[in-house]
């Protein structure tokens, strides 16, 4: 087991955004975290990843408690992830983003930089190798000289996730991967993210589109920041709890 959460918490004032959660992620695998608008689904992401810290409850992660540690810790220690709005430096090129977000766990020294070091030119080469390594991966090497600011919506977010690949995670949260695609968009999406996994990424995928469960071993949904319900894709798709937050009570059996 690679990340556990136990009795996950979160309160904003009076209201439980996130109430009781526990759920589990193994090595390997892709599971989605799906639920309506509103669910609590980036609170959690949030939660895992340190830009919330939990009311009550604990995370742990490849076997070590993470529980309100800091976002910058949490990702030295592996964990990456991507935005629903994508921060990217809209003036830098593509590759360049990609570059500057390897320096989260760049190692130069203040001299290296400045004299240029043997030691510091070599760093400097790997992160350039490495980046070029995550568009080719993603498919993005073709637009690698465009501005952030002038990629389609879809590039954007597949620009967000080479990013989040710099901090060589364990671990990646995707946080509304394919939110605002077309279809072509979304198909290419899911395929970039299963070549992740193919690198042997464990991948945590937030949605509210249904459509990603194609790519999920296992799918986890939550409703009022409650789990509802946890299973296979196939098992989901026909449990009457999920249908009716989905689509309303009228829809369940």
């Amino acid at each position: 087991m690679l990340l556990e959460t136990n009795g996950l918490t979160k309160y904003f004032g009076g209201l439980a955004a996130v109430s009781q959660v526990d759920m589990s992620v193994d090595g390997g695998q892709i599971v989605g975290l799906i639920g309506p608008n509103g669910a609590g689904k980036t609170t959690i992401i949030n939660l895992i990843s340190g830009f919330l810290r939990p009311s009550r409850g604990s995370i742990i992660f490849d076997g070590e408690n993470i529980t309100g540690k800091k976002s910058h810790l949490v990702a030295k220690l592996g964990i990456g992830r991507t935005f629903q709005i994508v921060p990217l430096f809209s003036e830098f090129t593509t590759l360049q983003n990609v570059v500057a977000s390897f320096y989260i766990s760049a190692d130069s020294s203040l001299w290296g930089s400045i004299f240029r070091t043997s030691t510091y030119r070599k760093r400097e080469e790997y992160i350039l190798n490495q980046a070029e390594e995550n568009l080719q991966l993603l498919g993005l090497d073709k637009v690698r000289d465009e501005l952030a600011k002038n990629l389609p919506h879809g590039y954007q977010k597949m620009l967000g996730l080479a990013r989040a690949l710099a901090v060589k995670p364990k671990l990646l949260l995707l946080d509304e991967p394919i939110a605002g695609m077309n279809p072509d968009e979304i198909n290419l999406a899911l395929k970039a993210i299963e070549q992740v996994r193919s690198q042997g990424v464990t991948i945590l995928l937030v949605e509210h589109n249904m459509v990603v469960m194609s790519i999920c071993d296992r799918v986890i949904a939550i409703n009022y920041g409650r789990k509802i319900a946890e299973g296979s894709p196939e098992e989901m798709k026909k449990n009457e709890d999920v249908i009716r937050a989905y689509f309303g009570g009228e829809y369940a059996t």
